[in-house]
C-alpha cells in the first residue's frame, strides 16, 4: 500500500505507470530487479513483477458502494470514514440515505446519467470483504475493527460488484439511476 506508481512525466493519464515510489522514496524501475528485491524484502518472501494487460481485480471488474455503507462500517469501528479502504471505483450517494442499500440492486442494472447511451452496470453480487480493509491507506496500518464491523454488521459484506453492459462517459456528480434487469439484445 505504501508503494506508488508513477506515470512518465509528459505522459498522457492513459500511460502505464513506468516506476514505482518506494516508501523510503526511492523511484525505481516497474519491472526493474531492484524494486522486486524491495518488495520481496518487506514481504518476507521473492516476489515476480508481472504485468498484466487488463490489470487484477477481486471477484469483478466494477466495485460499487455508498458513502452511507463506508460512513456505518467506520462509525462501528469506531474510526473516520476513508473511502479508500474500500477500494470502490465508483462511490455513490444516496438519496435514501440508508446503508447497505446496495444488496438492493444485486440482479439490476445502474446507469450513469440519462439518455439511451448512457453507460451501464449489471448489478451481479454483493461484494465479500477481506483483510485488506484493515490497512491504513496512508501508514497501512492495522485496524482489525474495520473488518469486524463488517463482518458483525452486514455478514462480511458491503458495497456491490458488477459488470459494465454499455461503455460511456462517467463523472462526478453525474445521476445514477437504478432499474430492473433488461432483456438481452438480439
Amino acid at each position: 500500500m505504501l508503494f506508488a506508481p508513477l506515470r512518465p512525466e509528459n505522459g498522457s493519464n492513459s500511460d502505464l505507470p513506468t516506476h514505482v515510489r518506494t516508501p523510503d522514496g526511492k523511484d525505481l524501475p516497474a519491472f526493474g530487479d531492484e524494486l522486486a528485491v524491495e518488495i520481496g524484502r518487506r514481504h518476507g518472501s521473492p516476489v515476480q513483477m508481472m504485468h498484466f494487460k487488463h490489470g487484477i481485480f477481486d471477484d469483478a471488474s466494477i466495485s460499487v458502494i455508498a458513502t452511507e455503507t463506508v460512513c456505518e462500517i467506520s462509525r462501528l469501528a469506531g474510526l473516520t470514514p476513508d473511502v479508500r479502504r474500500f477500494r470502490p471505483n465508483i462511490l455513490v450517494r444516496l438519496l435514501r440515505p440508508v446503508p447497505f442499500q446496495e444488496d438492493e440492486w444485486v440482479g439490476g442494472v445502474l446507469s450513469l446519467g440519462e439518455g439511451a447511451g448512457a453507460p451501464t452496470i449489471a448489478v451481479t453480487t454483493r461484494d465479500i470483504r477481506c483483510a485488506m480493509l484493515n490497512l491504513d491507506p496512508d501508514s497501512a496500518k492495522l485496524a482489525p475493527q474495520v473488518l469486524k464491523a463488517v463482518v458483525t454488521a452486514h455478514e462480511n459484506t458491503a458495497g456491490v460488484y458488477g459488470t459494465v453492459t454499455r461503455t460511456g462517459r462517467v463523472a462526478v456528480g453525474q445521476t445514477i439511476f437504478f432499474g430492473p434487469p433488461r432483456p438481452q439484445e438480439a
